[in-house]
């Protein structure tokens, strides 16, 4: 993970040392961008970059914030790799049959698939997650929160998914979280759908 990172970043020098990137992952804990007055709903690559700025003095490429993201855990996945072995078979027949569908709704809505998961940050102290949501175009959200027991899945995370343009978003949700702790209810916007997984229980 990231914070186990020492003097070079995909073969360049690292920006932030390793005590600031710490502190960027607790000034990120449960905190919006807006907070920092920044007009992205959810962190971006380009939020992230603006906020090491402006914190730390420091440019960061998009391309070096993309490098972090993908060392806590934020990158374009292949489906199968998101359940363990043992379910890699029943994801690749939900891929058949399950959804292409949900793709076509997504474009002929003028919406995105978004695909969604946790994943711990090691190194970390207090213990911090990296929720994030991935889409096919490309685009990275996250946020980074304290896991607590059998946590749910933010509801005002997945509120922010469509961004302004309140567009239908398809949102693909891993075995991170049981079916009972999805939110009850969202917006007309977000359709959510259970990417098979043996850990979902419930």
């Amino acid at each position: 993970m990231a914070a186990r990172h020492r003097g070079t970043l995909g073969g360049e020098p690292v920006p932030l040392g390793r005590e600031q990137e710490l502190d960027l992952i607790d000034v990120l804990r449960g905190r919006w961008p807006e907070e920092f007055g920044l007009g992205d709903p959810l962190w971006t690559r380009r939020s992230l970059a603006a906020l090491v700025e402006h914190r730390y003095g420091l440019a960061l490429s998009s391309a070096d914030a993309g490098r972090y993201l993908r060392a806590w855990g934020v990158w374009e996945r292949e489906p199968t790799d998101r359940a363990c072995a043992l379910c890699a078979d029943a994801v690749s027949r939900w891929m058949e049959t399950d959804y292409p569908a949900i793709a076509r709704s997504a474009r002929q809505h003028g919406g995105e698939v978004f695909w969604v998961g946790r994943t711990r940050l090691h190194g970390v102290t207090p213990a911090a997650d990296v929720l994030s949501a991935v889409s096919n175009r490309g685009r990275m959200r996250f946020m980074i929160i304290t896991p607590a027991v059998d946590p749910p899945l933010p509801r005002d995370f997945l509120l922010r998914l469509p961004g302004p343009n309140g567009r239908t978003t398809h949102v693909v949700v891993d075995g991170s979280w049981a079916r009972r702790d999805w939110p009850r209810r969202v917006s007309a916007q977000i359709v959510l759908h259970p990417l098979p997984s043996c850990e979902r229980a419930g």
